[in-house]
């Protein structure tokens, strides 16, 4: 099986990618990932949705809505963020955008003065780092190990202890399955009136059915036009589900309703 993950190697999600597949290969684009899949060029697709920190991640929601693909695994990782560099004189910090952003406060204490620059993943800012010792990067311990010539300035720089990415493994649609503990939907009502998402809700609530997540984006077709991400805790196979569902659909009659799949939860540790 290939996996196809945000890269260069050495990534957070390269790390777990390791878990689904033997052969992984690596784009800069959440957005292709989710295409390749779809067209049938990878088997597998690992992508990050959202961050215990900074949140959802905007780019991955939308391609899910672009694209249809199968979501059959959910993985937890934990995320423990370091600075490295050549020696302890830089002038520059790059890294993933998000990874900047989770660790702010410990950027804004000790290196107020450096500038900081955001790049397409956490390992491409240790290879900047690695070729130019004025720029430092924020990454996994493990990077300054890998045969490069990076110290470890400080572990642990993250603003919370709790850190953890949420990534979710995509397959070919036709290999969507209704078995697991949650279940990923996204509903466009494309009708807008007081109290649609109450409406929308409430066949959930009714049926003791926990919504982990529910999310809107903008569905690009006009302005205050919406998109719902929802994941609760139950499975497509459930009647409760298909009955909530059955809701959902009526509501959004002039829309669509597309199920994601059902899936179960795994942790890749350290």
């Amino acid at each position: 099986m290939k996996a196809l993950t945000l890269g260069p190697a050495g990534t957070y999600s390269h790390r777990a990618a390791t878990a689904v597949a033997d052969e992984v290969a690596f784009t800069e684009s959440v957005t292709a990932i989710v295409e390749a899949v779809a067209g049938g060029e990878y088997d597998r697709g690992v992508v990050p949705v959202e961050n215990s920190i900074e949140g959802s991640v905007t780019e991955s929601l939308d391609a899910f809505a672009e694209h249809d693909v199968a979501v059959v695994r959910e993985l937890i990782t934990p995320i423990r963020h370091a600075l490295l560099a050549q020696g302890p004189d830089f002038e520059l910090i790059a890294s993933h955008a998000q990874a900047l952003a989770q660790c702010r406060e410990y950027l804004d204490a000790e290196y107020p003065d450096a500038d900081l620059e955001a790049v397409a993943s956490t390992a491409r800012g240790v290879e900047r780092a690695r070729d130019d010792p004025s720029v430092a990067a924020i990454g996994h311990p493990e990077n300054a190990t890998n045969g490069t010539d990076l110290e470890v300035l400080a572990k642990d720089i993250q603003d919370q202890s709790s850190n953890a990415t949420r990534f979710l493994v995509v397959a070919p649609e036709s290999e969507r399955s209704e078995g697991g503990g949650k279940t990923s939907l996204i509903v466009y009502p494309n009708v807008d009136y007081p109290g649609l998402l109450l409406e929308m809700l409430e066949p959930f609530a009714d049926r003791d059915i926990n919504m982990t997540r529910v999310e809107s984006r903008p569905s690009g077709e006009r302005l205050g036009d919406y998109v719902f991400h929802i994941d609760i805790a139950a499975g497509l196979y459930e009647e409760r589900t298909q009955d909530a569902l059955d809701e959902i659909e009526a509501i959004a009659e002039d829309g669509w309703v597309r199920r994601l799949g059902s899936y179960d939860t795994e942790h890749v540790v350290e």
